[in-house]
């Protein structure tokens, strides 16, 4: 007895399927088969796919939870619910929460919580040095044996060389990636903007591009001295990503993600002092935007992420340099990427590819495919809808984005994690959740 989904156009770039199939799934929440029946099979209930894609849940490399420490902003529950609605049914949280995730209590307590929830899988990152301070180093090997995924000092920078050096050697040993946000903290001192022509205008403090280029520099030269295994958070320009793309060529242990606000949004984008624009690292140029572009279409970046950071109202109220950085991006993640394709950028399978299974192998976890025996982790959405973001739709408890107003294609409607359906659209446009069992 299981589910049958019925009718959709699947989509699975780990195994190359692009074709009208119909899916699997066994009574235990994995994938029977792929396209016919397997032998015995009955099907308990169908879900019609007509018209609808059909691809594996998406994994999004880099999701603040706010929990613990900061529930006012938004909880493990609420996000975790917006996350299904998107689709995504694998998160990764870095470790920055209050207190830090640097003890395997605190990456067990992670865990457990999104378990209870019954919703997407939380994978957390550990801390790379304790309490994120850039002196000490974490243990490592305790938070790897708690299940994190790879260790970071998040946005807190390791300014020590030494100390950075000996924590790629450490995590090297235990073949952990980790997970590194290059910049330069002397060079970005106060700056919330990208050094350029828009900064300048608003007289707003800048942070140029070197300070980004500096740190890849200096990261690059460590990997090559431990032979760790890095992965690149949030490049920004268009000379970051030519380095990684050097690295790569010369067979260092590298990979790169970007977020998916900085392929759409340039300096530009913040007009009059716009607070909804500040992120870190800043939206800057047009070139560098075309350059992530480019490096996304040649495989130098291997992931799109949402770096979502929901805020509570008054984070963003503040004067531009003041107010928090940050978007609620959960739920912007796949249109965005989408949008990609209608600018005939990527095909269809190579931007499932980048939410998928390119980085669920960066975190070296069994999800983002949908072959035989895989867990049943599963996206369907409806390529043709045309729908506008706007508040009273979004399901995150943080509504700090620039995109409310915009007009998206491609909307999901079902999301099964484990077999389970967790989220489905319900009738006149609002979202039905179902508790799976």
């Amino acid at each position: 007895m299981g589910l049958l989904i019925k009718g959709g156009h699947l989509i699975d770039p780990a195994h190359d399927i692009d074709d009208r199939k119909d899916l699997y799934i066994d009574d235990d929440g994995f994938v029977a088969a792929v396209g016919k029946a397997p032998p015995g099979f009955k099907t308990k209930k169908t879900i019609d796919a007509q018209g609808r894609i059909v691809c594996p849940g998406l994994v999004d490399l880099r999701a603040r939870l706010r929990e613990p420490g900061l529930e006012y902003k938004a909880t493990i529950e609420s996000e975790v619910h917006a996350a299904v609605a998107a689709g995504i049914t694998t998160l990764c949280c870095p470790p920055d929460t209050h207190p830090v995730i640097d003890t395997p209590a605190m990456a067990q307590m992670i865990q457990s919580r999104a378990w209870r929830f019954g919703r997407a899988f939380i994978h957390p990152l550990g801390a790379l040095t304790r309490e994120l301070q850039g002196k000490l180093l974490a243990d490592m090997e305790a938070l790897d044996e708690a299940g994190c995924v790879g260790v970071t000092n998040a946005l807190a920078p390791v300014t020590d060389t030494l100390v950075l050096r000996r924590a790629l050697e450490y995590a090297a040993s235990l073949d952990l990636t980790v997970f590194l946000h290059a910049e330069d903290p002397w060079l970005r001192n106060d700056g919330c903007v990208h050094e350029g022509e828009i900064g300048t205008r608003l007289g707003l403090p800048g942070i140029p591009e070197a300070a980004e280029t500096v740190g890849v520099a200096r990261d690059l030269a460590l990997i090559e001295q431990t032979g760790c295994r890095a992965h690149f958070c949030n490049l920004s320009s268009n000379r970051a990503v030519a380095m990684i793309a050097e690295a790569k060529r010369q067979g260092l242990p590298v990979s790169a993600d970007v977020t998916a606000h900085h392929l759409h949004l340039t300096e530009h984008d913040i007009g009059d002092f716009n607070t909804q624009c500040h992120v870190r690292p800043p939206l800057r140029s047009m070139n560098d935007r075309k350059g992530l572009r480019r490096a996304l279409k040649n495989g130098v970046i291997n992931a799109i992420c949402s770096d979502h950071q929901p805020h509570e109202p008054d984070a963003k109220l503040a004067p531009f340099a003041r107010s928090e950085p940050g978007i609620s991006a959960l739920e912007t993640l796949l249109p965005l990427t989408l949008k990609l394709v209608d600018d005939k950028l990527l095909s269809l399978p190579e931007a499932i590819a980048l939410l998928t299974h390119k980085p669920a192998e960066i975190i070296g976890v069994d999800c983002g495919h949908l072959g035989v025996g895989a867990t049943a982790d599963i996206c369907l959405f409806d390529p043709e809808a045309v729908w506008v973001l706007t508040e009273d739709r979004m399901i995150s408890r943080g509504h700090n984005t620039p995109f409310l107003g915009w007009e998206f294609r491609g909307r999901v409607t079902h999301t099964l994690v484990g077999g389970h359906l967790v989220f489905e659209f319900g009738a006149g446009g609002r979202p039905r959740r179902e508790r799976s069992d």
